[in-house]
């Protein structure tokens, strides 16, 4: 991984003549865990697709420093359902010792024993550890996530921050968590950064040590904190 991290630097993306993202500059540490939260419309998948690499077709300028190893964990697991879980999570790997990772990236989500099994026998759950499994096989230096738990349910998403927070600990990516959720930003980051139209308004470190619960005087004042630059009013 860049010793440098990611290094954005006056990025500017608009579509016609509606400005998206407006002149953001922000340096990330290797390993770091951001959380991007904001409104709809505030810039935060547009800002995603940009550290992936995947805008080339929108009107911008700024710079971009981003490692070259990354992945992207999407809402919908994208799996190939004419393929079984092994062969989904080994895509595009051609070393030697794909199947070898592959299986091993499984049991690290959970599923050891269903290498075999294809996609529409899963539970949405059990797809979304699939996806991450074949996002982490890379070794990523940065995991890009846009909503990856947002179509759960609240108790198999509450599973899935457990386990992307277990995973993220021992390969240790940069990521960039997309989220609507307060409470999954204040569960998983290190940092949680509030975008509204198209610009940072809020950067804030959580010191707050893990495992971590969502309540608590520290947590409340945060929390109270981030749905208050989220616009949303707080009634005592």
């Amino acid at each position: 991984m860049s010793s440098a991290g990611i290094e954005v630097e006056h990025l500017t993306r608009r579509y016609g003549d509606r400005v998206v993202l407006d002149n953001l500059s922000f340096h990330i540490e290797p390993g770091e865990f951001v959380a991007l939260i904001g409104k709809s419309g505030s810039g935060k998948s547009t800002l995603l697709r940009a550290l992936a690499q995947l805008d080339a077709d929108v009107a911008g300028e700024g710079r971009l420093r981003v490692p070259q190893a990354r992945s992207v964990l999407f809402q919908d697991s994208r799996l190939l359902p004419w393929e079984p879980v092994l062969r989904n999570v080994k895509l595009g790997l051609h070393e030697a010792d794909a199947a070898v990772r592959a299986r091993t990236a499984l049991a690290n989500v959970g599923l050891a024993g269903r290498e075999d099994a294809w996609p529409v026998t899963l539970s949405g759950g059990e797809q979304q550890r699939v996806a991450l499994a074949r996002s982490l096989v890379r070794k990523p230096a940065l995991l890009l996530a846009d909503e990856p738990f947002g179509a759960l349910d609240a108790l198999t998403r509450l599973k899935m921050q457990q386990l992307l927070h277990e995973v993220i600990r021992q390969h240790r990516p940069a990521v960039v968590l997309v989220t609507h959720d307060v409470d999954e930003a204040l569960l998983l980051a290190d940092r949680v950064m509030v975008m509204d139209a198209g610009r940072i308004s809020v950067d804030r470190r959580i010191l707050l040590s893990h495992p971590r619960k969502s309540h608590g005087h520290a947590y409340d004042q945060l929390r109270d904190e981030l749905l208050a630059a989220l616009g949303v009013e707080i009634v005592a």
